[in-house]
């Protein structure tokens, strides 16, 4: 079990716990590099598969991170980032450090929401004044907000949002009250996630 698989990255503070990791490790620990810390698990591949269930498990322990020691700020990975060992991640830390702190700052203290509004079976919707509507509710309360994919004929808005945690409360009424209005829509409002949508750190070739 050599290889390390990561989670995230983190202000140096040492993260460490035993919980359920990913293919079946057991521990979460951290390995630093000059102010930054990478949150690994060991594991015995650098190409781990990503069954439902591990996935699942990755975004478990990021959120258990992200309530760590009282609140730890993560930039979170997607699935399936592993390195062959320390001196390999190091060098990772190394090269991608101005991003990663361009990144910390942008995300702490911030939580990640999921909004995917479907159109009941035959509601017709207008979605230009829908979009406008949604924009008015919810762009106010949160930092920032992407468009994801509408991956089915009925889902007719599909956004994440980075929401200050002390707005964590004003974004959940909105959803409720907009819920409430909205006969001909299912709402599914989803999280919190570590801000993986606001995120984007390439980090350098795995092997």
């Amino acid at each position: 079990m050599s290889n390390r698989y990561v989670y995230g990255v983190v202000e140096s503070d040492t993260v460490e716990f035993e919980t359920e990791a990913v293919a079946g490790a057991e521990r979460v620990y951290t390995i630093s590099h000059r102010r930054l810390g990478a949150v690994v698990s060991d594991i015995d591949t650098t190409d781990p598969e990503e069954t439902d269930e591990d996935a699942q498990i990755h975004d478990e322990v990021l959120r258990e991170i992200m309530e760590y020691d009282g609140g730890t700020t993560i930039v979170p990975m997607q699935f399936g980032m592993a390195f062959e060992g320390d001196r390999e991640l190091k060098n990772v830390l190394r090269g991608a450090r101005p991003a990663f702190r361009r990144a910390m700052n942008d995300i702490e203290g911030k939580i990640e929401l999921g909004l995917k509004l479907v159109r009941e079976e035959d509601a017709e919707i207008d979605r230009e004044a829908l979009e406008a509507e949604v924009a008015d509710r919810f762009d106010p309360i949160a930092a920032q907000s992407v468009e994801n994919d509408l991956f089915s004929d009925r889902l007719v808005l599909n956004r994440s949002y980075l929401v200050d945690e002390d707005e964590r409360e004003a974004f959940d009424e909105a959803v409720a009250d907009f819920e409430d209005e909205h006969d001909d829509l299912m709402v599914q409002y989803t999280g919190p996630f570590a801000p993986y949508s606001f995120v984007d750190v390439k980090i350098g070739a795995q092997q």
